[in-house]
């Protein structure tokens, strides 16, 4: 079964060109109306480029290819594959340290255009994807058309400049047992049936994040396994129009958006989070990274570079996102007339420290990076996952600080944009909700934007999404213990107890 088999008669059609970059109108033809199964406010959801909840992401998601694709940013968006094809930077190998800052380059060129507010854009998994290629050969420990099937679906997802989410993580209904002992074995996703042509997948996994925008998905397991437990444990791509395959939405926040004046974050960047339910899917064999292996689902993540570029990039976004909570705080302070205050300085000096750190510990993940024995580039993990220790305590930080300088002014707000249109509410907020040489309406859209990025359920998403988007803070922090050198810390005690009297 070819690569092609699960591709709608649009995708294989649009698709033709490999070597041309694909644009913006081109992504929105692929997943429009092609036959996937998304349920959101108890409705089915057939084509999700027009319906309200999701059209907005899905046009951000189209900028973003419109972006690369532009002539002016070639170099910064895109390499040459040995093939001599341009093919979106996100999937190059990263054979040096320079390589892992080209990738870096063009990450913040999709954050810049999202405000670092979706989490999974297209560059996140795609990240994930070059890091199993970087090292096959994990995959091909169970067999070589495992190598194979890794390389292949990479070399497609790169040259057709695929959109891949995932759904990594089992859904929570009793963690106090594993997956095998579960009242129902087929809870998780896991193996059913083996067919010689493929297997057949039943369950649910979650948190798939911008699946309603993707392609593909990759289902997968990043908890730990134990004995058991290998039904569970596989690596498979699974396209988002594949029969069986279910995906519910959390409530979309850009459903409810009055218009992009009052929400104009909501609108344009909810990505939204999903649970998927598989009801017997079939995968063909070519589509399977990994088939019942517990370690080598274990190893996908720390034994190939993967978990480290996805977060290298993940830490690029998050950069910019408090860049631009930074840039709405001093536009606020401006607009305010307390820019020059000793104590809002104060404040603005220690958010931009917070920032400075973790855009520093971004830079850092590539200058103490290394090279493997394999030509492959790795950044630093210790400076990786020291800024992942650390985020979920500095998110909250900035955004009460984001508080403390707005005080009363994001709540004192004209209820709509429609307040603009009555001309004595409009008369009323010109005169009472302006700002000096600012006029009313631009100042209520600065702070409509403020409110939706620390006040609205789109921005409460975001402080729960920061905080446990790279797992459990425990998690993370003991990959960082794992990753810290306490050899040459030790070293320091030794020596100083060496010395005797």
């Amino acid at each position: 079964m070819s690569t092609s088999t699960l591709q709608s008669p649009r995708e294989q059609a649009v698709r033709r060109t490999q070597s041309s970059l694909r644009s913006g109108a081109e992504y929105i033809d692929n997943i429009k109306d092609d036959g996937r199964r998304v349920f959101v406010d108890g409705e089915l959801v057939r084509d999700v480029t027009t319906h309200p909840a999701f059209r907005g992401a899905v046009r951000s998601v189209a900028r973003l290819y419109d972006l690369a694709a532009a002539p002016e940013r070639r170099d910064v968006m895109t390499y040459e594959t040995e093939a001599g094809t341009r093919a979106l930077r996100c999937y190059q190998i990263a054979r040096t340290l320079g390589e892992l800052g080209e990738r870096r380059r063009m990450s913040e060129q999709w954050a810049a255009a999202t405000c670092g507010l979706m989490g999974r854009s297209p560059d996140h998994v795609a990240s994930f994807l070059a890091g199993f290629a970087a090292k096959p050969e994990l995959f091909g420990a169970a067999g070589d058309a495992f190598a194979q099937n890794v390389t292949r679906f990479y070399e497609h997802a790169r040259d057709h400049h695929l959109y891949c989410a995932y759904a990594i993580v089992p859904p929570q209904i009793d963690r106090s047992k594993p997956a095998h002992q579960q009242w129902d074995p087929t809870l998780y996703a896991g193996v059913v049936r083996e067919r010689d042509d493929g297997i057949v997948l039943r369950g649910a996994q979650q948190l798939a994040t911008g699946a309603v925008l993707a392609d593909y998905v990759y289902l997968s397991c990043i908890h730990p396994l134990t004995p058991g437990d290998d039904a569970y444990a596989n690596g498979v791509m699974i396209p988002l129009h594949a029969p069986g395959l279910k995906v519910y939405s959390r409530r979309s926040f850009a459903a409810s958006a009055a218009s992009t004046f009052d929400y104009p974050l909501s609108s344009r960047f909810d990505e939204t989070d999903a649970l998927l339910v598989l009801d017997d899917v079939f995968v063909p064999w070519e589509h399977v990274f990994i088939y019942r292996n517990r370690q080598i689902c274990w190893d996908q993540w720390w034994k190939t570079p993967a978990h480290s570029w996805g977060n290298h990039q993940a830490q690029t976004r998050y950069a910019t996102k408090l860049r631009f909570m930074l840039g709405v705080t001093k536009r606020i302070n401006e607009l305010t007339g307390n820019d020059a205050l000793p104590p809002v300085q104060v404040q603005m000096g220690e958010m931009a420290a917070l920032a400075t750190i973790v855009d520093s510990m971004v830079l850092a993940q590539e200058t103490q990076g290394t090279v493997d024995a394999d030509g492959i580039a790795w950044p630093s993990k210790a400076a990786l996952y020291a800024v992942m220790s650390l985020q979920a305590q500095l998110n909250p930080k900035m955004v009460d600080i984001v508080r403390e300088l707005s005080g009363g002014s994001m709540i004192a707000l004209p209820s709509s944009v429609r307040d603009y249109e009555l001309p004595e509410s409009a008369a009323d907020m010109e005169r009472y909700v302006a700002s000096p040489g600012v006029g009313s309406r631009e100042r209520v859209a600065l702070l409509k934007l403020a409110w939706d990025l620390i006040g609205t359920e789109f921005a409460g998403r975001h402080q729960q999404y920061e905080k446990f988007y790279g797992g459990a803070s425990f998690l993370v922090k003991q990959n960082m213990a794992r990753a810290y050198d306490f050899a040459r810390a030790r070293q320091l005690v030794d020596d100083v107890l060496a010395l005797g009297d």
